[in-house]
Formats: C-alpha cells, sequence, structure tokens
C-alpha cells in the first residue's frame, strides 16, 4: 500500500496561510508531509515560515521539504550572483523579515540553521507511484538526467507537454487558480501570495485541503 503523503504548494513567506493549512490537514504521526519548495520570498514572514518548517520536520521526523527556485536564487544571491534578480523577485521582503534592511549585511542576518536548511533542500523525491518536484521534469529525460534548472524553473515544456511520464508528477511553481488535474501531473501552486489560495494534496486519496 502506498503511504499516504499530504503535499503542500508553494508558500512564499505567507506564514498564516501554513498555520491555517496545518490546522485542518488530518495528519498521523505515521504519515508523511512533503513540501514543494518556495518557502520565501514575496510574501511578509519567510524567517516565520522557515522556522514554522524547521518546527514541523521535529514533530513529523518524515518530513520532505524540496528546493524551489526561490532558495536557490537567495543562495546564489549570497554567493554574489544575480543580486538584482534575487531582490526583483521578492528577495527584499525576504531579507526585510529577517530585520536585514542592508543588502551587504544579509548573510548576518539570516540563521545559521536557516542557512543550513536552504542548502540541504533535495531537488526531488520519488517514491513507488509519484515524482514531486518543484517546477517539473523535461519530457523524455530520466529523472537522474535531469538538469537542475529543469527542476527548478521549466513551466509550460513541461506541463503543456504530450509526453507521459511513467510517474504522476506533483509540482508546484506555476501559480494557477485552482489546482491542475492532468492524467500525468498535478500542479498544486495555487498562488496564496497572489491572494489566492495555498493547497494541500493528500495522496494517494486525491483530497484537496485550501486556506
Amino acid at each position: 500500500m502506498s503511504e499516504k503523503i499530504f503535499a503542500i504548494g508553494d508558500i512564499h513567506g505567507c506564514r498564516v496561510h501554513l498555520e491555517r493549512l496545518l490546522d485542518i490537514i488530518p495528519i498521523h504521526s505515521e504519515d508523511r508531509l512533503l513540501f514543494i519548495g518556495d518557502y520565501i520570498d514575496r510574501g511578509p514572514d519567510s524567517e516565520g515560515v522557515i522556522t514554522l518548517v524547521n518546527g514541523i520536520r521535529r514533530r513529523y521526523p518524515q518530513t520532505i521539504c524540496i528546493m524551489g527556485n526561490h532558495e536557490q536564487m537567495l543562495l546564489d544571491f549570497l554567493n554574489g550572483q544575480e543580486p538584482f534578480l534575487y531582490l526583483y523577485n521578492g528577495g527584499k521582503n525576504t531579507l526585510e523579515s529577517y530585520g536585514c534592511h542592508d543588502i551587504e549585511d544579509a548573510a548576518e542576518c539570516i540563521p545559521e540553521d536557516h542557512l543550513n536548511f536552504c542548502r540541504n533542500l533535495p531537488l526531488s523525491y520519488e517514491n513507488e507511484d509519484y515524482i514531486f518536484v518543484h517546477a517539473g521534469l523535461r519530457p523524455h529525460v530520466p529523472l537522474s538526467q535531469q538538469d537542475p534548472m529543469d527542476l527548478l524553473w521549466i513551466r509550460d515544456e513541461f506541463y503543456g507537454s504530450q509526453f507521459r511520464f511513467p510517474k504522476k508528477v506533483i509540482f508546484g511553481h506555476t501559480p494557477f487558480a485552482e489546482p491542475l488535474i492532468q492524467r500525468d501531473k498535478i500542479g498544486i501552486d495555487t498562488g496564496a501570495v497572489y491572494g489566492n489560495k495555498l493547497t494541500c494534496l493528500e495522496l494517494p486519496a486525491m483530497n484537496f485541503y485550501q486556506v
């Protein structure tokens, strides 16, 4: 029997949405909670989201947290790469949530355990029935050979493709008004940070929970 998984879409600093969602999903200690990436940026409380998620991982040891493109942008920014790209895409909100108002001090503002959280995120998770990834997969390419840039950034080349993936792919990154449900793909980013809902998908039951 497949493990029971509760997969949560892109949070983007919306800590209150996440708290409310966690209050309504019927998760038990033996179940797996899985976050699809993009914990930070754009929303009001990225620091609070990572603090909350770290606490959840202690409470539910089977929790999986996948890397999103925004976590990778933060790490690149802290390494001196693409500073304007990161700040333009909501990074300024994240730095302010850590009380950092001078980008030169960013690395000192963010606690080491939060930086380690971002550094140690896997790009995907796979079980016997599903593949979980932030953005999607390049058609015709095995998971082991996927370009990390595609796993973090791909959009319509993935979800618009007629290629049949060998397992159902659960992804975020591209916001939809409602979850995108296709034969072999389910998109669960429903744009919470844009005033829409934060979505959780329960598998294999295919139940959706939203706040």
